[in-house]
Formats: structure tokens, C-alpha cells, sequence
């Protein structure tokens, strides 16, 4: 059940009157949440509800396990089963056939045939997401961060709440807990806001990101030997503008939807190509991923207290894993291994130096224009199925060729305006959002009813399933 389809639509408008007429029945309301998370899920594939509901159980379980342990032992050992359980599912439904296949690869080059051994079997959508949030539910508990949660319903809804379920953001725990633990109230304005934002990520989504997909990057990838270094690059940079419309659009509109339904998500995207060096880019994209991996990970192998070289090897091994996650395919790795590599290199750099507001107007516009196309170059092998793909565009950008009769002006229009949008002050954007919240309800439902008009003419014929989908 797709975020920019009609189904969803009338899916939450159903789920919208009915949770907000149990809203003095916490309960009962957080109930029939739970059990709306999971239709939601079961559209997609109803035999893989139980492994959610089953996760979400045994980190429950083993949270409170943990906070009952009478000695540190025992503690590690509860978490390691979740690590165990929760890398476990990881393993078999996503990463069991890559490893095997690369093993076969591997033994093959080296003149051995082992037989062929694959699961085969479907990849349950959102697994990345759940699981990190479930498990750091866990984590968190080992640590002392917070203390175990003694309501079983509301963990359960806490994991599946279907706005952030398949493609996040990655809610922590002691975001959400809390506030599914107290009554809920409606806020008229934060409603106004809200659909201020879902409008804004439809928009992002199908006016920008599948019309640029559809009519200049998805042919130009699959063909670059039929397009001019020219047309690649330009196409390169839309993936760039499309990843970012296509992701923040899916977050606006799950931040929108749980905002109609009184719960309140974190940020997830701070214009991330107005980054001026990677450090600066990896607090802006997928934030909720980029902290995650930061407190779950590279504190945890040492961060930066065991000195510079310790620093860079985390933070390659962090990238790496940041990478795999996205995927079982090396080119993810090699994605990953690429920003680890730059990140270590900005460090670097940078050294023990903080950015500095003297920083000349020049530098900072340099720094910015230098990162976007580093992370752009990324984002090929980010996009191609295989190596041998991302070495034919990079191979056509190469030729220096400058033809370019597959380039539409209205496309190039199209990405002009979704590029553009992305430098424009934070304060214009502000002015508009408040100004849409300020309006009469009649007022806003005019404006909402052209933005939809807008979005139903640049849509394509069915609709585009999000990018992060497949993680």
C-alpha cells in the first residue's frame, strides 16, 4: 500500500476517524493502531506479519530480561541473543543468497565448483528498518538509557506503527514510547501542518522524482552507450535530485501522517546537498540512519578515542556496514566504502579544527559544489545492478560527448526546479509553511486541491513504488 496511491488515501482516512473517536480509550485505541500497522503490512505480504509481531516480542522479552539480570554476564548474554535473533533474520532473508553467491565466486576463481545452495526466498519489505529500531529498543535498555517498557501493546505498536514501518524514519525508542504511553490530542494546527507536509512530499515524490525517473534517468541508465557523456552526467545529477525527492518525500509524508494522528516523528533530511563537505552531508541525509550508526556502531567500535588511524578504520568499517545494509550487492559496499574513504579523508583534513564562520564565501561555495559531485559519483554505483554497469557510465562520461537530443526541455525544467529548490533559503521555506498553517480551512483545502491537481497531471500512468522500499 503505497504512500502516493488512492488506496493509502482511503486507508488513513478510515484509520483517522476511527483513532481519533477512541481517543479516550487509550487502549483500545492503541489496539486498533496496532492492528491497522499491520493490515497495512499484510497488503504488501500477510505471511511475513508473524516475523514483525515475533521480533518485536523477543526484544520485548529480552529487555525486560536484561533490566532483571542479577550480574553484567548475564546481562551480555541476553544481549547477544538479541543481536543474535535480530542479525539473524538480516542474514537469512537478505543476506544468506549474497553470501553464499559470493563465496561461489570466490571458490570458483580459485579453481573449486561447489554445488549451488539459495533460499530463495522474498526479501520481507522494511526488514532493515524494523529490526534497527527493535533491536536498538535493546541496546538502549543494556546501556541504562532508558528503562524497560512494561506495556507489551505498546512496544508492538511502537515497531509496527505503519507510518515509519516499511521506510522509516528510525524512530528511537524513547521518542516514540513516550508518546504512545500518554493521551492523545488532536492540535488543529499541527493538522495543518501535517498535510502541509504530505502535499509537499507528494509533490517531491511524483512531480519531481518519477517524472525525472521515468523520462531521463531510468533510460539513461539502462542504456548510457546510446546517450552522449553529456546526457549521463545530466542524468547522474537527476538520480541525485531524484533519490533526494523520492526519500524525502516518502519521510515528509510519513512525518505527516503520524502528525494527523497526534505523534510526532524526528527530521529525517536537512537540504543534504547544500552540505560543504561529507561530514557536513552525513548530518543532513537520513538523519535517523546516520545517528543510528553513529551511537549503535561506530561508538561502539571506539569512535575517535583510540586516535586519528583507529578513527579512520571505524569510520571506513561503519560506512561499509552502512552500505551492506542499503543492499546485498557489493556495489552498495563499494557506495559505502566510497563515503567511508571521504569521510576518513575530511577528518583528515579537517583535523581537530572546527568549520570556522571566516570561512571565505568562495571556499564554502567550492566545498559545496565538490561534495554534491562526490556524493553524485556515488550514487552511480548506487544505482547500477552491477559493476560492469557502473563502469559503462562511468566509461560514457568519459568521452567528453556533448549531443544531446534526448534532453527535454520540460524535463530539464523539471530538474532545474527540483535542484533549485533545494538551495532556496530556509526562511522563504519557513514563511510558506506557516503562511499555509495560517490560512482558513477553506483557503488551505483550495491549495491542497491544486497541489493535487498538479501532482495527478505530472503522475505517470501507475504508481512508482519508493526507493527505499526495497531496503
Amino acid at each position: 500500500m503505497l504512500f502516493n496511491t488512492l488506496a493509502y488515501a482511503e486507508f488513513f482516512a478510515v484509520v483517522f476517524v476511527v483513532s481519533w473517536s477512541l481517543a479516550r480509550q487509550r487502549k483500545l485505541r492503541l489496539l486498533f493502531l496496532l492492528g491497522a500497522s499491520y493490515f497495512f503490512y499484510a497488503k504488501w505480504n500477510w505471511r511475513f506479519v508473524p516475523l514483525i509481531w515475533g521480533s518485536s516480542t523477543v526484544d520485548w522479552w529480552l529487555g525486560n530480561a536484561i533490566a532483571r539480570a542479577p550480574d553484567e554476564r548475564q546481562r551480555k548474554r541476553w544481549l547477544a541473543v538479541t543481536a543474535s535473533v535480530n542479525l539473524g533474520l538480516l542474514a537469512v532473508f537478505k543476506y544468506f543468497d549474497f553470501g553464499v553467491e559470493s563465496a561461489r565466486a570466490l571458490l570458483g576463481a580459485l579453481g573449486f565448483h561447489p554445488p549451488e545452495i539459495a533460499l530463495h526466498v522474498a526479501l520481507p519489505i522494511g526488514i532493515s528498518f524494523f529490526t534497527f529500531e527493535s533491536m536498538s529498543y535493546v541496546i538502549d535498555v543494556y546501556r541504562g538509557d532508558i528503562e524497560p517498557h512494561q506495556s507489551y501493546l505498546e512496544y508492538l505498536t511502537f515497531v509496527a506503527f505503519f507510518p515509519h514501518l516499511v521506510a522509516g524514519p528510525i524512530v528511537r525508542p524513547r521518542d516514540l514510547l513516550p508518546q504512545l504511553s500518554n493521551p492523545a490530542r488532536f492540535d488543529a494546527m499541527a493538522g495543518s501542518d501535517a498535510l502541509f507536509l504530505i502535499a509537499l512530499g507528494l509533490v517531491k515524490k511524483v512531480a519531481i522524482g518519477d517524472y525525472l525517473a521515468l523520462n531521463l534517468i531510468d533510460r539513461t541508465f539502462d542504456a548510457p552507450l546510446h546517450h552522449s557523456a553529456l546526457e549521463c552526467y545530466v542524468a547522474a545529477v537527476g538520480y541525485a535530485v531524484q533519490i533526494y525527492c523520492d526519500f524525502s518525500g516518502y519521510t515528509d509524508i510519513a512525518i505527516g501522517s503520524a502528525a494527523l494522528l497526534g505523534v510526532r516523528f524526528p527530521k529525517n533530511f536537512d537540504a543534504p546537498y547544500k552540505a560543504h563537505n561529507l561530514v557536513d552531508f552525513w548530518r543532513r541525509w537520513h538523519i535517523s540512519l546516520s545517528t543510528w550508526l553513529r551511537d549503535y556502531l561506530y561508538i561502539t567500535l571506539g569512535g575517535n578515542r583510540a586516535g586519528r588511524v583507529h578513527t579512520y578504520v571505524n569510520l571506513m568499517l561503519t560506512m561499509l556496514l552502512g552500505g551492506l545494509w542499503h543492499g546485498a550487492n557489493w556495489t552498495f559496499v563499494a557506495w559505502g566504502g566510497l563515503h567511508g574513504a571521504g569521510l576518513a579523508v575530511t577528518r583528515f583534513v579537517r583535523g581537530d579544527s572546527k568549520p570556522s564562520a571566516a570561512n571565505s564565501l568562495l571556499s564554502r561555495v567550492l566545498g559545496v559544489v565538490f561534495t554534491f559531485h562526490f556524493v553524485t559519483a556515488a550514487w552511480i554505483l548506487f544505482r547500477a545492478d552491477s559493476f560492469g554497469a557502473a563502469r559503462e557510465f562511468f566509461g560514457r562520461l568519459a568521452t567528453l560527448t556533448t549531443y544531446h537530443p534526448n534532453l527535454d526541455p520540460r524535463v530539464l525544467g523539471v530538474l532545474v526546479v527540483g535542484l533549485a529548490s533545494h538551495y532556496v533559503p530556509e526562511r522563504w521555506y519557513s514563511h510558506v509553511r506557516t503562511g499555509f498553517t495560517a490560512l482558513p480551512a477553506p483557503a488551505q483545502g483550495l491549495a491542497l486541491f491544486v497541489a493535487a491537481l498538479g501532482v495527478r497531471e505530472m503522475a505517470s500512468a501507475e504508481a512508482v513504488p519508493f526507493v527505499y522500499f526495497q531496503f
